[in-house]
């Protein structure tokens, strides 16, 4: 529900037409002692929903599997061959300023923002040298994406006139549900060929947006990247140019927020396992492993309980607790496909990188290299390693990779580009590596969004949340698992009849009377 523009709060960006949303009325905390949540899983969406909930008066209990939080922005620590210690990740996020609400958890430990880093720029590199730049693309659309095609080489007149304006229609009003019901039904690939879509400009624009989801775009559903490009381009004037940590995760990020939650009353249980999870007269028996305990398992009551989990945890709960949801939503969960594995290559190397290269860079036509981010350029802790030793910290990253590949020689080919990407690496002697191979990331097929699940289910105290949950909000990606987490907590704030937080996104349409006009005439 939006909220009435004569009550609004500060703006949360640049865009003044940013969209706020508001929870339902209530009180503002829980009756003491207040009731008790259990948050099952700790990335973003159950940081968010811990946080919304705590701050409420709820007695939250966020149990996490692993050894740290984060989910898939995490960091843990590692031991290199030299000796010294660094704390290794699943890889490079860009934190959009667009990302309203997950900007806003952060803003919980740090009003300022200052743990995050601005990136000068967002360059995206070709094999057969073009590239384009976003440094000097105006932020407010339309001028945004004026000015992106004048500036960048990508796009020639010829290629602009074959173009099929029609079939582009739909880019010009992007609204939630609408976008799904008018564009899943096809996949993004086949939307840029109706398009006519330049190849050249698609390698370096539209397909870095399809594999943000680790997704091939003749998989991906056309909705989530016309969804991306009004996120980005045509719905927000916050720009491209994105923030990113300036320690790791751990540090930056999620250790001040676990702190945080834990002074609000809050217990943060990671290397805890929820096995299932069985309603109850009086709200849920939740069983769940003990780290360290003779009995290994421990069966623990709640008034409330949100699923924050990636699909695969997702799935094996559900399917462990029979009581929850119904055939319908049961057999939802157990439809939601994973996106293809991808792979994270860190390497220390023994020489630097040139000092202009940029932090972090697209790439397309190096074999399966999709990014290179050279991290001693901006996180304080791979700088202070490479000005100790003289080298540098070089990240590869390759989405969507065949599942039937063989991931020796993808690790081959991934080093093997970095010299043609950046030649100073030719020769460089590896002090060590790291690679991490994952394939948890929601994978959104064509035709798939009506089997998504939402953050409501039929049991008004049992929610979702996750990047991979339907919400009517415009978000992706991270935003998403942030906004997510905090609509869990707000439809479990409603029950006990307390007022939830608000949230922001991006315009909720096109900006542009006539553009919208347009696009309803397609």
């Amino acid at each position: 529900m939006l909220l009435n523009s004569s009550h609004r709060p500060s703006r949360p960006g640049r865009d003044a037409k940013a969209a706020l949303w508001r929870a339902a009325s209530g009180t503002e905390r829980a009756a003491a002692p207040g009731p008790s949540a259990a948050v099952v899983g700790g990335g973003i969406a159950g940081l968010a929903a811990a946080t919304g909930l705590a701050e409420c008066g709820v007695q939250v209990d966020l149990l996490e599997r692993a050894g740290t939080l984060g989910g898939r922005a995490a960091g843990w620590p590692t031991t290199l061959a030299d000796g010294s210690t660094a704390t290794m990740s699943r890889g490079f996020h860009a934190f959009f300023r667009q990302y309203y609400n997950l900007r806003g958890l952060l803003r919980r430990v740090d009003p300022a923002l200052g743990s995050l880093r601005p990136l000068t720029d967002y360059p995206l590199r070709r094999a057969d040298g073009a590239g384009d730049s976003f440094r000097n693309v105006p932020r407010t659309p339309p001028w945004s994406v004026l000015g992106f095609v004048a500036l960048s080489p990508s796009f020639s007149w010829s290629g602009l006139t074959r173009m099929n304006p029609r079939a582009a229609l739909p880019l010009l009003d992007v609204r939630v549900p609408e976008v799904y019901e008018r564009l899943d039904t096809i996949s993004a690939q086949k939307f840029l060929d109706d398009i006519r879509f330049p190849e050249q400009a698609r390698d370096l624009a539209f397909e870095v947006f399809s594999r943000s989801f680790f997704a091939d775009p003749g998989e991906l559903s056309a909705a989530e990247l016309v969804l991306m490009f009004h996120i980005y381009f045509l719905g927000s004037a916050e720009g491209l140019l994105f923030d990113v940590p300036g320690e790791p995760y751990p540090q930056a990020l999620w250790d001040p927020l676990a702190d945080y939650l834990t002074g609000l009353g809050a217990t943060v249980r990671t290397g805890t396992t929820v096995l299932a999870v069985t309603p109850c007269a009086d709200g849920f028996r939740l069983a769940r492993t003990v780290p360290g305990s003779s009995e290994g398992v421990q069966e623990d009551r709640y008034d409330a309980v949100v699923l924050a989990l990636d699909g695969a945890g997702l799935r094996s709960v559900v399917g462990a607790s029979p009581g929850l949801g119904d055939a319908c939503w049961r057999t939802g969960i157990e439809q939601l496909r994973q996106a293809p594995p991808f792979l994270v290559s860190r390497y220390w190397l023994d020489r630097p990188v040139r000092r202009e290269r940029p932090g972090f860079l697209g790439t397309s036509g190096y074999g399966p290299v999709d990014n290179v981010s050279v991290l001693n350029h901006w996180e304080g802790e791979a700088a202070r390693w490479a000005r100790a030793t003289g080298g540098s910290v070089v990240e590869l990253h390759a989405y969507a990779v065949d599942p039937a590949a063989d991931r020796t020689g993808v690790e081959t080919a991934m080093l093997r580009e970095l010299s043609r990407i950046y030649p100073e690496c030719a020769g460089a002697t590896v002090v060590d590596v790291r690679h991490e191979w994952r394939q948890d990331c929601p994978l959104f097929p064509v035709g798939g969004y009506q089997d998504r699940p939402a953050v409501r289910t039929a049991h008004p105290r049992l929610t979702l949340a996750g990047d991979l949950v339907r919400t009517a909000l415009p978000v992706a990606l991270m935003e998403r698992a942030a906004t997510t987490g905090f609509q869990a907590a707000n439809a479990l704030l409603s029950t006990w009849g307390v007022r939830g937080h608000p949230l922001w996104s991006v315009p909720l349409g096109g900006r542009n009377a006539l553009l919208r006009a347009l696009a309803r005439c397609g």
